[in-house]
């Protein structure tokens, strides 16, 4: 994110370069005023006990309508794609497509129109969108002609969005039907190219509520969007599909806007299609003029009429009978293949021009924008049911609505230019995005940590992350660069990141642990053990190999901290944990004893030297400047190594058990003392939650303010803040709320865990923030997407691939409890059913399928069970129940694939 100061503008790190040089920063958060901001944990008293003005339960799906409309901008388009956002007032914005984040940018004229007549009552056109809202001296000339501001527009709409899905119900009293639009991009879990077409799905249904007949007319207006000079467009038709093929064969081939882009009609009944190729006039504002007298003299457009201006117009005119309805789907497809690492802002090897086309894994299945158009036209229903059927499986669900909301919302940054995937079909991730490039290139390994949706949702996404990490960014050495390049596997960064190397060994573990492929880790592990045992370089991470991590540790907060942490110990941990069971599993027995001893002997010193009582802390170890290996050091950081500032010190930092959250998900088991884990999270929800923040004093980025609240990066309870402490520290991240919500939720802590989520999502209420942006280092930011392991927290349904096991362990006291799962080989729902005579879980399939040996649910819960019945479909299968530990484990007498044809059903009995 664009840091402003004195009238210009710094990259975040930029900034922080210049600051650190400059010395700027220690007059500043020195200052004694700090008070409030490093030493009470919150509000108090009256400050405390008044309640936010957004504390209104969240809905999912979520309902908007007035002023909440006013920031919502919901992405379509596929999965590397780039997206058109719709807007909350039905309009599109933020035209993204053109290889690179694009905020604000918007077409010249670009919106939906319509015409409506009853019986012999005069017609009613209207630009079918919500009236424009306050301000409206925008530029010296108002609001401009830009979309036609001035024509007339609709009362008002309520928006309601629940991703990949939006809706708006549009209000008129003049207008004399009633009008609904429903937009989406198909979302399947674990099939990307079906979730990856370059389309948004505009339909609108019209209702005649009328006694008389109604004719009606929709049109869409689009510019051509592809490049300047030399742009033509041609009306085309094919089976269940016509519209305006858009182009300019005057472009070189290199250009990054050469490419197409299409309007269409899907279905459209024969005779009913007319359109303009263009607009008739150039001048002044002779173009939209000449368009509105055209549609609306009779609902229909003159497709003869010569053009001089390139926008083109496509209407739909028929007849709907009293009390009927008609529904309209419109199609905006496109294809632009030119991606370049300079276009985008992801910095080329040195090997390698900036300017060389990396191309587009989605260019690559469709010939031009026509191609796609007229696929999409026969693939639609399908892909669509397929959708629906994920939205039916989610909304099903007996999660809170918090929750749902969080983690789906979040799936949209998947879509947007925070993501995308080259011609090879590898998939690459910017940190997120500035509002004209990338923000912070490279799969940054410390910022892709806390997400947990790829794995889960995308896990062939999952996977290219982990082979650009390890197979062509790990160095023969064993570092990581915590940041690749375009074209990839050219130049490895030599700078690592503690957290995100031993992070992406936790993750290798839980791709593995999720999928079973062990061809695929034995793949992977040489260079997983070589990044594992980098730590043990001399003056590394653990350069005495004694389980603890004290070297100096580059890491998220974009400095290296000095001296033994929890937030990279206990990813050292999680780190030596996943290396011992990969090793095992590969049949290195030796190594895995190993690794345990480390992880056990490390574990051990951490709760001894780092727990304070309430929370873990750093100890701050200075070192000469010979100590310190030059790739374990970015230009952030401290300025004097032997007595380093920008520590955390006695922080209670909110992120700091991170690693456990990871083995949460992966069944790691804890890697500190369960009651220490525990007393630390009620310390961070106790220090660290504000239910307001209008007493906070915020001198960083400012991401919540006011009435609002939120969960503060860190905060210094005894008032032992150092001079100047690490950066951000004051700051309010959605993906450390999330991490932090879903490990209360592991834990049990239900009531807090949903407290801060909600407080979290009230932020994004449409008139304040966008409810489908959530920015940190730039808009879409991909930590948020650690909100997908609120889902799995909430649900407790983990699984082991290589065991075949499911758990099931929901966090609720709902004796029927219902939610989404998805592994790599399927997706469906599960319930879970308990009554004081019988525990039931029942596992359905709706794709793929599921192999099952054994199943866990908890055995803590009310009721005493001796026996286990399972069954398959219609058939009987065996099973033997075990008490193990919390566990109660059936084991069935043989291995089941679950299938959309047959569902798994377990019952416990007395």
């Amino acid at each position: 994110m664009a840091t402003t100061r004195k009238g210009k503008k710094y990259a975040r790190r930029d900034f922080l370069k210049g600051v650190a040089a400059s010395g700027a920063l220690a007059s500043t958060l020195g200052a004694p005023s700090l008070a409030q901001q490093v030493g009470a944990p919150g509000a108090t008293g009256a400050a405390q006990e008044k309640s936010s003005t957004r504390s209104r339960a969240i809905e999912f799906p979520r309902n908007f309508t007035g002023r909440n409309l006013k920031m919502i901008a919901f992405p379509l388009g596929g999965i590397g794609t780039g997206t058109i956002s719709l807007g909350g007032r039905g309009q599109l914005r933020d035209w993204e497509i053109f290889n690179r984040p694009d905020k604000g940018n918007t077409l010249d004229y670009c919106f939906p129109a319509i015409w409506a007549k009853v019986g012999d009552a005069d017609p009613v056109a209207r630009v079918l969108e919500v009236r424009l809202e306050p301000p409206y001296e925008v530029t010296s000339d108002g609001l401009g002609a830009q979309n036609a501001p001035g024509l007339p527009r609709l009362a008002e709409a309520t928006f309601t969005g629940a991703y990949p899905f939006a809706r708006l119900a549009f209000r008129d009293p003049k207008l004399p039907v009633d009008v609904h639009l429903e937009a989406f991009n198909p979302f399947v879990p674990l099939d990307v190219d079906a979730s990856g077409w370059p389309i948004a799905v505009l339909r609108y249904t019209v209702h005649n509520p009328h006694n008389a007949p109604a004719r009606v007319a929709l049109a869409w207006s689009v510019e051509n969007p592809v490049g300047d000079a030399g742009r033509q467009a041609a009306f085309r038709e094919a089976p269940g599909v016509s519209g305006l093929f858009m182009t300019n064969p005057f472009l070189p081939s290199f250009d990054p806007f050469k490419g197409s882009f299409a309007v269409c009609a899907l279905g459209a009944p024969a005779g009913s299609v007319s359109y303009l190729r263009g607009w008739k006039r150039a001048q002044w504002w002779d173009g939209v003029l000449s368009f509105w007298d055209d549609f609306t003299a009779d609902g229909a457009l003159d497709s003869d009429s010569r053009f001089a201006m390139p926008v083109g117009s496509l209407a739909l005119t028929q007849s709907i009978p009293a009390g009927g309805e008609a529904t309209v789907t419109f199609l905006l497809a496109w294809h632009f293949p030119n991606r370049t690492p300079e276009r985008c802002n992801w910095p080329a090897p040195e090997s390698v021009p900036s300017t060389t086309v990396v191309g587009n894994a989605y260019t690559e299945r469709f010939r031009d924008a026509w191609d796609v158009s007229q696929r999409a036209a026969a693939e639609l229903p399908k892909l669509e049911a397929r959708a629906r059927a994920f939205t039916k499986a989610l909304e099903s669900s007996t999660l809170p609505p918090a929750v749902l909301d969080a983690a789906v919302s979040n799936l949209s940054t998947l879509r947007v230019n925070t993501c995308f995937r080259t011609a090879d079909g590898e998939f690459h991730g910017f940190e997120g995005c500035n509002n004209h490039a990338g923000c912070c290139h490279g799969n940054c390994t410390h910022v892709w940590n806390y997400e947990q949706a790829t794995a889960h949702v995308f896990p062939s996404l999952a996977r290219s992350l982990r082979e650009s990490e390890f197979l062509r960014n790990t160095d023969t050495n064993g570092l990581m660069g915590f940041r690749s390049y375009l074209p990839d596997g050219k130049q490895i960064l030599q700078v690592a990141a503690a957290d995100g190397q031993m992070g992406c060994l936790m993750k290798l573990y839980r791709e593995w642990k999720l999928s079973g492929d062990t061809e695929w880790l034995r793949r992977l592990w040489p260079n997983g053990r070589r990044a594992l045992e980098f730590a043990w370089i001399e003056n590394g991470w653990d350069g005495n190999r004694d389980g603890v991590a004290e070297g100096v540790q580059h890491n998220t907060y974009d400095v290296e901290f000095y001296g033994p942490n929890p937030l990279c110990g206990v990813y050292y941990l999680g780190a030596l944990r996943s290396g011992e069971e990969m090793a095992r599993a590969l049949g290195d027995e030796t190594t895995a004893v190993e690794y345990h001893r480390l992880f056990e002997r490390g574990s051990r010193w951490i709760d001894q030297n780092l727990f304070n009582g309430e929370y873990y802390i750093q100890k701050v170890e200075g070192r000469p400047e010979s100590r310190v290996p030059a790739i374990l050091r970015n230009q952030y950081g401290a300025g004097d190594p032997q007595s380093p500032d920008y520590q955390m010190g006695s922080a209670c930092l909110a992120d700091q058990l991170l690693g456990q959250v990871l083995a949460e998900v992966s069944g790691l088991g804890y890697l500190l003392d369960r009651e220490h884990v525990r007393t630390t999270l009620k310390s961070i929800f106790k220090y660290n939650y504000r239910s307001t923040l209008s007493e906070h004093a915020g001198l960083e980025r400012t991401y919540a303010l006011n009435d609002e609240g939120g969960v503060l990066v860190a905060t210094y309870p005894g008032g032992k803040r150092p001079e100047i402490p690490f950066p951000y520290f004051g700051e309010v991240w959605t993906g450390l709320e999330y991490q932090f919500a879903a490990h209360l939720a592991f834990e049990g802590m239900m009531t807090e865990a949903l407290t801060v989520v909600e407080t979290l999502r009230q932020r994004f209420d449409g008139e304040r923030r966008n409810p489908w942006n959530e920015p940190e280092c730039g808009h879409h930011y991909a930590r948020a997407m650690a909100s997908w392991a609120c889902i799995l927290a909430w649900s407790g349904f983990r699984y082991s691939a290589p065991a075949r096991e499911v758990t099931v362990i929901p966090r609720t006291r709902r004796q029927a409890f219902r939610c989404f799962w998805s592994v790599p080989s399927g997706w469906g729902t599960f319930s879970h059913t308990l009554k004081p005579e019988s525990q039931r879980v029942e596992i359905q399939v709706n794709e793929g399928t599921i192999a099952v040996t054994r199943l866990a649910v908890n055995g803590l819960a009310k009721g005493t069970f001796s026996k286990a019945s399972a069954r398959l479909g219609t058939s009987v299968v065996g099973a033997k129940l075990k008490q193990e530990a919390e566990r109660r484990v059936v084991t069935l007498d043989r291995e089941v694939q679950v299938t959309p044809e047959e569902r798994l059903e377990v019952a416990l009995t007395a």
